[in-house]
């Protein structure tokens, strides 16, 4: 928004700036990927600062003073600037409607306000067979699921041992107590599990995948359990939270 107006497009660019090199220097401190583009929009803010860039540096740095900025006309005749400025008004009033309605898409298709899952929640692997023969939880035993995670109503994703994941394209039919799973990659590829729960936080899965009878006994991780959940807001603390 204070791009759009001229006389705060400056103190939007340095707002950008500032925001920027500290996306920047995340992304490439945590291997976080759009690295480039967040790059580009740093050397955005310099060119839209380059025009002011002297008496920035007289007035922050060296501290002196300086004079404004002067605003050019872009057209000699007044009902040309009148044009212009209507043309951008109705750009960002365009802009604005844009990225309210990709927000509210976001919201209601990966936000809070999207649809759940019927299984929604992080599951527990408490116990788990393939071909009637007990799978410990070993950390060596790849085929041994840790966790299932239900989060969005199309597909759901296993937590191995090793922490790693196997995410699946699912379908849940309520009346008939039946799970599919699908793969993205292979359009052949499904497994088919019916599920039973005897209370709202016990799942059991009982079905086939690859060719083998798997069951499975899960229990739903509580909500409340989680640090960020539980923890709260503290103005100050005694000790760091971070464990070493």
């Amino acid at each position: 928004m204070l791009l759009i107006v001229p006389r705060t497009a400056t103190l939007g660019a340095l707002i950008c700036l500032a925001d920027m090199i500290e996306v920047f220097m995340l992304n490439m401190a945590y291997d976080v990927p759009l690295k480039v583009f967040t790059f580009h929009l740093l050397l955005l803010s310099c060119f839209l600062l380059a025009p002011d860039a002297p008496r920035l540096v007289r007035f922050l740095l060296l501290r002196r003073t300086t004079s404004l900025s002067t605003e050019e006309q872009l057209f000699r005749s007044v009902r040309a600037n009148r044009i212009a400025v209507a043309a951008q008004i109705i750009f960002g009033l365009w802009l604005v409607g844009l990225y309210c309605h990709f927000s509210w898409v976001i919201w209601n298709t990966q936000g809070g306000g999207r649809p759940l899952p019927p299984l929604y929640g992080i599951w527990e692997v408490k116990q788990m067979s393939i071909d009637e023969q007990l799978r410990p939880p070993l950390l060596t035993d790849s085929a041994r699921w840790r966790r299932a995670i239900f989060d969005y109503p199309d597909r759901m994703a296993f937590q191995r041992t090793d922490d790693t994941f196997a995410s699946y394209g699912d379908s849940v039919n309520l009346p008939e107590r039946t799970l599919t799973l699908t793969k993205s990659d292979d359009k052949s590829w499904t497994a088919n599990f019916t599920f039973q729960q005897p209370a709202g936080d016990h799942l059991i899965l009982d079905g086939r995948m690859d060719n083998h009878q798997v069951h499975m006994e899960l229990q739903l991780t509580d909500r409340n359990s989680f640090l960020l959940v539980s923890r709260g807001f503290h103005w100050t603390q005694e000790a760091p939270l971070g464990r070493y």
